[in-house]
């Protein structure tokens, strides 16, 4: 495992404060995206009266703590002083940051923390104004530096109206004139979005436990959200930048629709220049297979020639068959393909530096592997077993060319037939670990459905920004039809032919006559200069 530098201190911890901090700081984003960033100023004169109303019960430092604008820190208060919420209430009224939209979009959620914020008004299914308030809150703290450092900003101010705030010089330089100084506003809203996630910190450090009322309201907002507006993709809305809730109207349990197939339901077409790759890889495999059989061969020890012709062979039938489906031209479903061919060519290259045995082996390891699929397949109750489900054991038990009577194969149940050696093991060994980690690695991670993959190509991003920048499964179906994709594993296949043959030391003369019409001088067969004879 590689670590950076930073990581491996073990004091980086990366959260993510819109899924964990933005619906405690719901009311003031409300009141921010309804009447602009001069809103800020009058949650300052509110903190700075509620300290005042509250300056007799003598923990002005705690108090101004909790006026941070978080409504967990306000049911907290509520909760200490019993006249808290009669006084917050009515300054935050008299300061207008209690308008009914923000009331109406806060009465949208269950178990609100601090629910004496929204009056009169009762607790129902969010309204489309809700929803777009809500929404225009969200994404513009997403969307707004300045704005977000705004929102981060009311416990600092919270502490220097209760004379309890203390910083480094430069701190107070920039803070003296914020948010007014534009000169300086940039440098600022970096310092406060830096110093609100260091006070977090620290305050964690001192008590794990301060944020989990926090963290129990985020759960229900993102919750809530996730049954009052629906997910939305990029094709279901005219502008892919405008995440904006469409009515629900209609639509059972308030879900908006979404599409319910893909946008692509015809085959990818042949594209320009790869209607001849797969006639080209066709004539190169019967070429192959001419070589090989009008070449003397060493018919006593045959198994190096089975090996290498059988997997080149089946990197031939891989190839051919993909060439027929340009939908398939692609590194998504394409990538078992690239990764065969690598694999076939890091096997021959090895193996032909190993002990002629190496051969037999590689045969040995997969008889083995056969019976032992034939074992487990025959573990299955017979309810299960469909027609034809005995004649595969049955195949599977000859290939593992076991003797009827007396079962004398091995089962090797090493991750390779090296012993165990894994496949990068042989690339270094063979001079080609650039190749694997070049052209390998990546189709391995599509094969094997690492997440990067998974995220790039079966996945898309939720538009709709109540659902918090969540990933849906795509609807899109990559288009495929990349000629210069297949064109390349035209000419790795082509490579294998040619290394195949070399390695068998398969008699020149036959080669040249298997392969004199790749070299015509009017051949135009060939997908490309890089297809040419390799040497």
């Amino acid at each position: 495992m590689f670590n950076t530098p930073l990581a491996a201190t073990g004091v980086l911890a990366m959260g993510n404060w819109i899924k964990d901090d933005f619906p405690d700081l719901l009311w003031p984003a409300l009141v921010l995206a309804e009447q602009g960033n001069d809103s800020f100023r009058q949650f300052v004169k509110w903190q700075k009266a509620v300290q005042d109303g509250l300056a007799h019960h003598g923990e002005v430092r705690w108090v101004a703590e909790t006026l941070d604008g978080r409504l967990s820190h306000l049911a907290a208060l509520a909760i200490r002083f019993p006249d808290a919420s009669e006084i917050a209430a009515e300054e935050a009224n008299r300061h207008g940051l209690l308008s009914r939209s923000v009331r109406s979009a806060l009465a949208s959620y269950p178990y609100l923390p601090a629910p004496w914020l929204i009056g009169d008004i009762e607790i129902a299914s969010p309204k489309q104004s809700d929803l777009e308030l809500i929404h225009d809150a969200l994404l513009s703290v997403l969307q707004d530096g300045h704005r977000e450092a705004l929102l981060k900003c009311l416990r600092t101010w919270s502490a220097v109206n209760a004379g309890t705030f203390s910083a480094d010089a430069r701190t107070i330089e920039l803070l003296k004139d914020y948010p007014g100084n534009l000169a300086n506003r940039a440098a600022s809203d970096s310092m406060v979005r830096a110093s609100w996630g260091a006070h977090k910190a620290i305050l964690q450090v001192d008590d794990p436990s301060h944020f989990d009322e926090a963290t129990k309201w985020a759960r229900v907002f993102w919750g809530a959200n996730s049954m009052t507006s629906g997910c939305m993709r990029k094709g279901d809305i005219d502008s892919p930048d405008d995440g904006s809730t469409e009515s629900t109207e209609g639509e059972p349990d308030g879900q908006a629709p979404s599409a319910a197939r893909s946008d692509q339901t015809e085959p990818t077409s042949m594209p320009v220049g790869g209607e001849n790759l797969r006639g080209f890889t066709m004539d190169v495999m019967s070429s192959f297979v001419e070589a090989l059989e009008t070449a003397p061969a060493h018919l006593y020890e045959n198994e190096r020639q089975e090996v290498i012709s059988g997997l080149v062979s089946r990197a031939g039938r891989d190839v051919m068959a993909v060439l027929g489906a340009p939908d398939l031209w692609c590194v998504e479903h394409g990538a078992h393909i690239g990764r065969m061919l690598v694999e076939t060519k890091i096997y021959l290259h090895w193996m032909a530096q190993q002990d002629p045995a190496i051969y037999r082996q590689f045969q040995e390891y997969g008889a083995g592997k056969a019976k032992l699929y034939a074992r487990i397949s025959d573990e299955l109750p017979d309810d299960v077993r469909t027609e034809g489900f005995r004649e595969s054991i049955d195949e599977l038990q000859r290939l593992s060319r076991n003797h009827d009577v007396l079962d004398h194969r091995t089962v090797d149940t090493r991750d390779t037939f090296a012993e165990g050696k894994s496949i990068r093991a042989m690339a270094e060994e063979a001079g080609l670990l650039d190749f694997y980690r070049q052209a390998y690695s990546l189709s391995s991670g599509v094969v094997h459905s690492e997440w990067w993959s998974v995220e790039t190509h079966a996945t898309e991003s939720c538009v709709n920004v109540l659902h918090g920048m969540h990933l849906i499964p795509s609807l899109s179906l990559n288009p495929g039809g990349n000629v210069e994709l297949a064109t390349s594993w035209v000419e790795q296949f082509y490579s294998l032919v040619r290394t195949g043959l070399v390695i068998l030391g398969t008699d020149e003369d036959a080669v040249s006559a298997a392969f004199a019409w790749v070299n015509a001088d009017d051949d135009s067969s060939a997908p490309s200069d890089g297809a040419g004879p390799a040497s």
